[in-house]
């Protein structure tokens, strides 16, 4: 197996993904809008992926956060508010704020399930930074780290009674940047002291079955390299300070925040640390290339993998309690004028 995930290039796979991606085993696969058009079309294309390769458990992941990070949206699919509306009524009723976020999540994961996805790129634990560029803003739990990483824990649990496995990012933290990482490298110049508040939520949340790196240098720590090539920032401080064993993935390899070729960014954010590679576009080039650079997939990923899998599951429908959750989730931010 292959220590990446490949994004397809439409609705269905095509002959050349598919006898591609038999060869080639993918640790597994992410989906975009452009994959998504009805219930019953991206069922069959994640069941189509599964007869591949005959594991019923297969990584089947999506950015599905709420509010403008939505992969899935109506009228064929439920709507869901971007963490913000988690942080207004955490201030006036933190118990609700946790529950509200519970409900939303396993509603969430409820209708990914359903989808055929078991891996949700959910929830955000960075914080939200006065002055930083808006690629976080709105998405942040808030700016306080216990907070975030309440709502965050919330988020993660509910998205596994739903049956999905969400995923803590970016490691080890997005908020102070001031740009778009899709565009630009970011360099954060804060000192390891004031870091102590980025990392914290993370660390809260260490014992989450996967997480992903985010592209920003850190001059604290490597003023050379960003976070997913850094053989530092991965070593001493996602694994050592944050304390993090799970599966750890690179934020997308195609940003702009990263120069190289694609399968030169793969190999080394591989060799710094980082277990899986997230290649997004569908380049068939780039992941043939990716497939040239990168080992087998080790033991120790291996074990990683099998247990961020191991508890989810994909549903033969649509739950009923989804609506529920969704109104539970709708009173309970009414509180705010939110929902």
């Amino acid at each position: 197996m292959i220590p990446a995930i490949f994004g397809l290039s439409g609705p269905a796979l095509t002959a050349d993904e598919r006898a591609f991606f038999r060869d080639a085993d993918p640790a597994g696969y992410i989906l975009f809008g452009r994959n998504c058009v009805n219930p019953e079309q991206l069922r069959a294309l994640t069941d189509d992926l599964r007869s591949i390769h005959g594991r019923d458990r297969l990584l089947v992941s999506i950015d599905q956060e709420g509010g403008r990070v939505a992969r899935l949206r109506p009228p064929h699919w439920a709507s869901y508010p971007a963490g913000e509306a988690f942080e207004k009524l955490y201030e006036i009723a933190p118990a609700s704020a946790i529950e509200a976020a519970r409900a939303n999540a396993t509603a969430m994961g409820l209708e990914l399930s359903a989808m055929g996805i078991t891996v949700d790129y959910h929830p955000p634990l960075d914080l939200k930074v006065p002055g930083a560029h808006d690629v976080i803003g709105d998405r942040a739990f808030g700016s306080d780290p216990m907070q975030v990483a309440a709502i965050g824990r919330a988020t993660l649990e509910g998205l596994a009674a739903g049956g999905v496995t969400g995923c803590i990012k970016h490691m080890p933290g997005h908020g102070r940047s001031d740009v778009d990482t899709h565009k630009a490298l970011p360099t954060v110049t804060a000192s390891a002291a004031e870091l102590e508040d980025d990392i914290a939520p993370f660390r809260a949340l260490n014992q989450a079955l996967i997480g992903m790196t985010g592209h920003l240098v850190f001059t604290a720590w490597d003023a050379d390299n960003p976070a997913t090539l850094s053989p530092t920032v991965i070593r001493e401080v996602i694994r050592g300070q944050i304390g993090f064993d799970g599966l750890l993935l690179t934020d997308d390899i195609d940003m702009e925040a990263l120069g190289g070729t694609i399968p030169e960014r793969a190999a080394r954010a591989h060799a710094a640390g980082c277990d899986i590679v997230l290649n997004c576009w569908a380049k068939m080039d780039d992941m043939a290339g990716i497939c040239e650079v990168l080992p087998p997939m080790s033991d120790a990923t291996a074990a990683r993998l099998d247990r961020a899998l191991a508890g989810t599951r994909v549903a033969r429908g649509m739950a009923p309690q989804a609506a529920e959750l969704l109104a539970k989730r709708d009173a309970l931010l009414a509180l705010t004028g939110s929902a």
